[in-house]
């Protein structure tokens, strides 16, 4: 198990922490510059409907900054659809969106969605980019996003994180095999498997140890430690965990 897994830094919250007091500062570019020189492997953001973090100007504002391929989290809209058409950013990925959660609070319902996803991953992919799908470790879930044609899953670690930080390691380790299993079938049937929501320092190792996930994409912890340490280093620590997971 030697293969390099990429790390994908989410930098939604640096535009959190601005937008809570408007202004320009700290500078979302900024932050995808020393995403990039610090290591990591693509920069991911979630333009929301409601535009609580990142904003439209901000989308050519990271693409400036940096030569890393980009990730666009989104919802299944029109009005998404018809941005991440005009953008083209290397992956578009399809996640769902409450208005009042605080953060993405689970998988896609890939297979309750087909009728609806279908025709923009297929427009998606005609125009270039990748599309990845934001789901449970769930096969039924998996499968779904093989008939529609998606190139990406990422399986949703948050539930495996929470168990491990409430102590519950019998079922944190029931969810690990749950997110093993679902990558191992992922390449079985053609998609590429990756992973991420929650991750951090004392949770990401398990999960990077899977030698099928090709990238974990990993946000909130690293912009929370940022706050101590510098996003620099703070990345740097997790890229050195990743690779110790696969050493």
């Amino acid at each position: 198990m030697t293969e390099r897994i990429r790390l994908g830094v989410n930098i939604d919250h640096v535009a959190t922490i601005r937008n809570a007091r408007g202004g320009a500062h700290p500078d979302i570019a900024r932050a995808a510059e020393i995403a990039t020189k610090a290591g990591a492997d693509g920069i991911t953001f979630h333009l929301r409907e409601d535009r609580r973090h990142i904003m439209d100007p901000d989308l050519e504002a990271i693409r400036a900054a940096t030569h890393l391929p980009l990730n666009m989290e989104m919802a299944a809209t029109d009005e998404m659809h018809v941005i991440a058409m005009n953008y083209k950013p290397e992956t578009a990925m399809f996640v769902p969106e409450k208005r009042e959660e605080r953060t993405t609070e689970g998988g896609l319902n890939a297979a309750r969605e087909h009728n609806r996803l279908a025709p923009m991953i297929r427009a998606l992919k005609e125009n270039g980019s990748r599309v990845s799908l934001f789901i449970e470790p769930d096969p039924v879930q998996l499968i779904a996003a093989q008939r529609m044609g998606a190139d990406i899953t990422e399986f949703h670690t948050g539930r495996f994180v929470e168990l491990c930080l409430a102590g519950e390691s019998e079922l944190a380790e029931v969810e690990l095999q749950r997110i093993a299993d679902c990558a191992k079938r992922a390449v079985e049937v053609g998609i590429e498997p990756q992973a991420g929501h929650g991750l951090t320092y004392d949770t990401v190792k398990p999960i990077a140890a899977i030698p099928e996930l090709t990238e974990l994409n990993i946000g909130h912890f690293l912009i929370g430690e940022a706050i101590f340490a510098g996003l620099d280093p703070a990345i740097r620590r997790m890229r050195e965990l990743m690779d110790e997971a696969r050493a």
